[in-house]
């Protein structure tokens, strides 16, 4: 579902075209393409490193198959396992911490809290954690954004330079309307890129990553919860407000 509304937006520009009795094949224009993708890939290239652009990239495998975030489910296991720590202690859990079910923060969590790290170091490594995946991410998306940015002015480059070759067949009229509306398509492909492709992805992607930092700040909470031996009502409570959320 997630390009589904771009597929929408395609279809609406192609049929308002045919509907106005454009011909169709006028909004494909090989050059003008290559100018936008090839210049706003560049750009971003000159800008961003080359390992933050290939993490983007992978990113988008998560707008496809975008998983669901289990927030009843985890909330669960911490209270199983806070009781189980309280019961057993924490080396109880150290089966648990080698889980290969579970996600990377919350194996991670709970071998800290097997080594015995006290709750106000462990509150420190979780937050620096969380902030550390908070800003892989939002670098992710800012390459699409700053792509969003480049395009439209780049279309512009590509209409000036269509301008330059309609102008230079000023003595042959039969070209240049032909000039002028491969110009005018740069700007649209420009345009529409960055407003129904590359901006949109940015925001999809902050808005899929908000909910998974939602996800591991409830496993954060819980783990703390159990290094400071909090009872299980208590703990219920603190991970309430987080249950009931969905993809």
């Amino acid at each position: 579902m997630a390009f589904s509304g771009l597929a929408l937006a395609l279809i609406c520009i192609v049929v308002a075209q045919w509907w106005h009795g454009g011909n169709l094949w006028g909004l494909l224009d090989g050059p003008a393409l290559l100018i936008v993708l090839g210049a706003t890939l560049g750009a971003v290239l000159l800008q961003t490193p080359w390992s933050q652009c290939k993490a983007a990239v992978l990113a988008l495998k998560g707008l496809f198959n975008a998983k669901p975030w289990p927030f009843s489910e985890q909330a669960s296991r911490l209270l199983h396992w806070s009781h189980q720590a309280r019961q057993e202690g924490f080396l109880a859990l150290e089966s648990q911490a080698e889980s290969s079910t579970l996600d990377d923060f919350t194996r991670q969590g709970l071998q800290w809290l097997v080594d015995g790290t006290e709750p106000l170091a462990l509150e420190q490594l979780l937050d620096n954690e969380l902030s550390r995946i908070e800003e892989q991410k939002e670098l992710e998306a800012q390459v699409y954004e700053a792509m969003g940015g480049y395009s439209p002015t780049i279309g512009i480059i590509g209409a000036v330079l269509g301008l330059i070759q309609a102008m230079s067949n000023l003595d042959d009229p039969s070209q240049l309307g032909t000039g002028i509306a491969v110009a005018f398509v740069a700007t649209l492909y420009g345009v529409g890129l960055a407003n129904l492709l590359l901006l949109p992805l940015a925001n999809r992607l902050r808005s899929v990553y908000r909910l998974e930092l939602r996800y591991r700040e409830l496993t954060a909470i819980g783990l703390l919860a159990i290094a400071r031996g909090d009872s299980s009502l208590s703990t219920s409570r603190q991970l309430a407000q987080y249950q009931g959320q969905r993809q």
